[in-house]
């Protein structure tokens, strides 16, 4: 048991809610400040406990980052680099796994992502789920049997009738009734009222606000996409883009943003999809959608903090919500992800909330990465940290034990062939990012980016080629390559002295 400042006895290992959403840029909160978000009770989440302003993620793609959040690996060292694998390692402990094994009653609501889920029920690996509610992509183009889809059945609903008007890369969602996000609402809100009186952990893996943008029609009346705050782009993002047109990156072709197609013509719907944007677009619409997705979201979050006060179990649980990598939404250009490592695609929301222990309404400025996510969840439940962990828990930090806005000198973010592109060999590129200078290297094109964030925190004026910047340049280059070395993996774990 644990005692807080008025004497109440809580429980030792607390919950664990971790809410992941998918595709979620940093700026999206208003909590934080940035105009367009609607955010309320995230908001009041970050109230009750610490918000990160400067959280990363170590791949801008989903399974490598999925994987190093539920290992407390770095890419290089898990080798989990690609979407679409055919299986996921046996030899890598996953942190559900290990609170399930120390008696936690665990679940999972949404994706897993570890392996290929197109054209199949994605395989379990050794999880450690006790209840298993899995659906990747909402629309019926994907296997039929995930539970979503199921859950669509027993509401007296056709999937593939409810999903037919869906086209292109932005449109009217399905209603909100039915909506993937409310699924899960759903679902958590079931588990939530079975589990008190045990320790339980509940993983809930949103599909929002990935692409395709298309939430409930009521959701996107409430945004005015004249009122949007606009796209991070200068008019020279396009020839600078023409430097890295043979790394990957899921927008082929970079578009101008200030100009807004025609939302009903071809051009906006032909061949656009999930994973392949359109090379024309309304980028205000687009953006008014997208967080308008995050809207749904947040009224999720506020249903399950209202359930968690009303079955008793809030002071008892530890809140996680955070993304697993962001979205260009056009800016540079850019639609959806790649190869880069703009802020919009590798910089993520980040609030960790535990009343009692974790400090309350305040606002971190330390550079922290989703690697560091295990080692904390681990040591607020008092588990042991397994040998393959490469994070530093957040705890002190969060508990005010050491100073809030000091954590890592530099985060990392790595990309190795992560996306399938026809006639292409697989991008490799890395970023070092030291609170000011970011450097990125694409190492198959012998190229790369060097920006000055205190000078320009919108990435317009890359110094790569800059002779001003050589001796800068050439000492972020060292401390890069010895970073990456020392997050590489070292194996099994050593038991002899020689």
């Amino acid at each position: 048991m644990r005692r807080i400042n008025n004497g109440t006895l809580f429980m030792t290992k607390p919950n664990i809610l971790w809410i992941c959403t998918d595709q979620q840029r940093w700026d999206t909160l208003s909590c934080l400040g940035f105009p367009g978000a609607r955010t309320p009770n995230i908001d009041r989440l970050a109230k009750k406990g610490v918000a990160f302003r400067n959280a990363y993620t170590q791949s801008p793609i989903c399974t490598p980052s999925r994987t190093t959040f539920l290992t407390g690996m770095y890419p290089s060292a898990h080798q989990v680099q690609r979407n679409g694998n055919d299986y996921f390692p046996s030899h890598l402990k996953l942190v559900p796994k290990i609170f399930q094994t120390a008696g936690y009653h665990t679940g999972l609501i949404g994706k897993l992502h570890l392996s290929a889920a197109q054209n199949r029920i994605e395989p379990r690996a050794d999880d450690g789920y006790n209840e298993f509610y899995w659906s990747q992509h909402p629309q019926p183009d994907w296997p039929e049997g995930h539970d979503y889809h199921q859950w669509l059945v027993e509401k007296g609903q056709d999937p593939k009738a409810l999903y037919a008007p869906a086209e292109g890369a932005v449109y009217d969602g399905v209603p909100t009734e039915f909506h993937q996000t409310t699924w899960a609402k759903e679902r958590a809100l079931s588990f939530i009222e079975r589990g008190k009186g045990k320790p339980w952990f509940l993983s809930i893996n949103l599909f929002d606000p990935h692409p395709p943008f298309d939430p409930p029609k009521e959701y996107m009346d409430r945004f005015d996409p004249a009122a949007m705050p606009p796209a991070i782009f200068v008019p020279g993002d396009l020839k600078h883009q023409e430097r890295f047109s043979g790394v990957d990156q899921q927008a082929r072709k970079p578009v101008d943003p200030t100009i807004r197609h025609d939302p009903s013509a071809a051009a906006n719907l032909s061949g656009a999809s999930h994973d392949t944007p359109p090379e024309q677009y309304d980028a205000p619409r687009i953006r008014a959608a997208y967080f308008a997705m995050i809207s749904l979201i947040d009224d999720m979050v506020g249903e399950l903090m209202a359930s968690l006060e009303e079955t008793g179990q809030a002071r008892d649980t530890l809140v996680l919500f955070m993304s697993d990598h962001g979205e260009m939404l056009a800016d540079h250009g850019l639609l959806y992800k790649g190869c880069r490592f703009y802020e919009g695609l590798v910089h993520v929301p980040m609030i960790v909330s535990l009343p009692g222990v974790i400090t309350e309404d305040a606002v971190s400025d330390a550079l922290v990465e989703l690697v560091d996510l295990p080692s904390t969840l681990l040591e607020a439940a008092g588990l042991e940290i397994p040998h393959q962990n490469q994070g530093r828990s957040l705890l002190r930090l969060l508990k005010g034990e050491s100073p809030l806005h000091e954590h890592k000198p530099y985060v990392l973010s790595e990309y190795y062939d992560a996306l399938k592109f026809p006639g292409s060999l697989g991008s490799r590129g890395s970023m070092y990012f030291d609170g000011r200078y970011k450097l990125n290297v694409y190492h198959d094109a012998a190229a790369g980016e060097l920006f000055d964030l205190l000078e320009d925190p919108n990435e317009f004026e890359d110094r790569w080629l800059d002779p001003d910047y050589a001796a800068i340049k050439s000492e972020l280059m060292q401390r890069h390559f010895s970073a990456m070395m020392m997050v590489s993996g070292i194996g099994p774990e050593r038991i002899a002295d020689f």
